[in-house]
């Protein structure tokens, strides 16, 4: 069985247009267009908690999330590590903006659940003695177009 390599997004409008293109198959389901609120209160999975960056060990990761995308561009070898928080957020805050071209959005995968069709963001951190898979739900209303 062969896995498909995820779609590159190079934009926040591709990602954008990515949530959006999903359209719920049910009334209640919801493609995390109407935020990552909405989704926490639903959702009975590990992603619940993942409003920030959380850790969610392989054991806790949702076994009915698919990788649809990657934010990783493939031509860079050391993505930054630098961040962007223009409004006074930080690494874990609920509201940070999600910005392509930075930490730790840079690095990247999207995955889509294949119940409820939300989108959570997941990247593994990499330390001097321990590796670090984290997630966070994607909120579109955080998508946001960084400067260059």
């Amino acid at each position: 069985m062969s896995q498909e390599t995820p779609i590159f997004i190079k934009t926040p409008e591709q990602l954008l247009a990515l949530c959006e293109a999903t359209s719920p198959s049910e009334p209640n389901k919801s493609n995390g267009l109407n935020g990552s609120e909405e989704f926490s209160i639903r959702c009975t999975c590990a992603l619940k908690r993942a409003l920030g960056w959380t850790s969610i060990s392989e054991a806790e990761w949702p076994q009915h999330m698919s990788a649809v995308a990657t934010l990783r561009d493939p031509d860079v070898h050391e993505p930054t590590f630098e961040e962007y928080h223009p409004n006074a957020t930080h690494y874990d805050s609920a509201d940070a903006p999600v910005a392509l071209a930075y930490f730790p959005t840079n690095r990247c995968t999207v995955f889509q659940c294949n119940t409820c069709d939300h989108f959570a963001l997941r990247y593994t951190e990499f330390g001097g003695y321990y590796v670090d898979p984290r997630a966070r739900l994607l909120n579109p209303k955080l998508i946001t177009e960084e400067p260059s």
